[in-house]
């Protein structure tokens, strides 16, 4: 069932698709976080879908003790490269307890959450989640505003990366945003698929309130600014451990 997550998220293709994503967005992002939450310097942090752990790095530079973990194999061989004393990164699926009643935060972001196909699975991974936090800790879920992106979906587009061509196909299936991503590369052809949950506000509250998280804070975008179903480009929920 995971196996087109490792293909997909683990290849060269999909760093490539996504280089546009924005450094320094994430770190005021991160930065906007810690101050919200009052994190302190050797807090334990889980960052949970970490991929090849640039957030997880950037944590660590400001001294927290992080731990990154990521079912592909291939993103936590190159994160491990960056390892040090208040960092360190693990193959391990999020649907799997890690680390019982340890971390004062876990973060799951830029929608590393949902790409399992059945709710209970996406539960599962919430539940080990919070496992992972000391009481009063915090969740952060930072999920896509699916009623924005659904409204916005652009059913075929292609572009060109580093003489690399992608064609993607985008649709709704089974309450999920599929993507079917074509890529040639030197004569050769790849195909892979994507494909999230569309998760909506109260869906991702009842994941919360079924695993003892209050939610605390609700926004929807990098900034902190208040979530709007039909504007915001992110939905983020922080929950606090009961």
């Amino acid at each position: 069932m995971t196996g087109w997550i490792q293909d997909w998220f683990g290849s060269e293709y999909y760093c490539m698709l996504y280089k546009h994503r924005n450094a320094d967005e994430a770190k005021l992002f991160l930065g906007n976080l810690v101050s919200l939450l009052k994190l302190s310097p050797k807090n334990k942090i889980l960052d949970c879908g970490c991929g090849r752990g640039r957030h997880s790095i950037y944590l660590a530079e400001k001294e927290f003790d992080v731990t990154g973990i990521d079912i592909s194999e291939k993103n936590i061989a190159e994160a491990k490269k960056s390892e040090k004393e208040n960092l360190t990164f693990y193959i391990h699926d999020q649907r799997n307890f890690f680390r019982i009643n340890y971390y004062n935060a876990v973060l799951s972001l830029f929608t590393s959450f949902g790409y399992f196909e059945r709710d209970a699975e996406n539960n599962k991974a919430v539940k080990s989640m919070t496992s992972a936090l000391k009481k009063d800790g915090w969740l952060i879920l930072d999920f896509m505003n699916s009623s924005k992106e659904i409204k916005e979906l652009i059913p075929n587009e292609k572009m060109e990366c580093k003489e690399v061509a992608f064609e993607i196909k985008r649709f709704i299936e089974d309450n999920s945003i599929v993507k079917e991503i074509s890529v040639t590369d030197n004569g050769k052809g790849f195909s892979f698929r994507e494909q999230v949950k569309a998760y909506t506000q109260r869906d991702l509250e009842n994941f919360f309130a079924e695993n003892g998280l209050e939610v605390l804070h609700l926004f929807g975008d990098y900034s902190l600014n208040k979530f709007d179903e039909t504007k915001s480009e992110r939905l983020i929920l922080i929950g606090k451990k009961k």
